[in-house]
């Protein structure tokens, strides 16, 4: 008899460290990294493209509320680590159906590989060079303003004692 070579630790999820030193991941926010991790427990190796979960049950599983859950999945969509396949139903209690890009999927042509769509994520440009600094601009005035109208302003003096 053979030994089995499934341990006890059970399933795993890697890490590659191209994805993990990639713009795409480190712009990601903790609760979309909570999130992306939450979908990557549904994953069994065959449902890619049909992972469900709502934002309400991800709101009460990752403690966060559903506004910050959407937030989440538009990140993710935005930096490439989510694709949407089927829109839920609100009518019908559907929840939208999720297909994550760093594992390959089964469809009825058979197995296909991984798209890796965060690879070709791209950070918004910052503005350079003289018009982005406001130094050119003068905010502040080379001289104290003169109180043009009102009283005379004066020191504040102690009040002499009367004897």
């Amino acid at each position: 008899m053979g030994k089995s070579k499934r341990t006890s630790e059970g399933q795993y999820l890697p890490l590659p460290y191209a994805q993990l030193k990639s713009d795409a991941w480190r712009s990601l926010s903790g609760s979309a990294v909570r999130l992306w991790l939450e979908l990557h427990t549904r994953y069994n190796g065959g449902n890619n493209g049909a992972l469900m979960l709502s934002y309400a049950e991800a709101g009460e599983i990752l403690g966060m509320g559903k506004a910050t859950v959407q937030r989440a999945y538009a990140e993710l969509v935005d930096r490439g680590f989510l694709v949407l396949e089927r829109e839920g139903n609100w009518y019908h209690r559907r929840a939208h159906e999720w297909r994550l890009t760093t594992k390959p999927m089964q469809n009825a042509k058979g197995k296909v590989m991984a798209t890796q769509d965060w690879r070709s994520y791209r950070p918004p440009k910052t503005k350079r060079g003289p018009g982005s600094e406001p130094s050119h601009l003068v905010l502040v005035p080379l001289e104290n303003p003169r109180a043009g109208h009102g009283s005379a302003t004066e020191p504040v003096r102690p009040k002499k004692k009367r004897s």
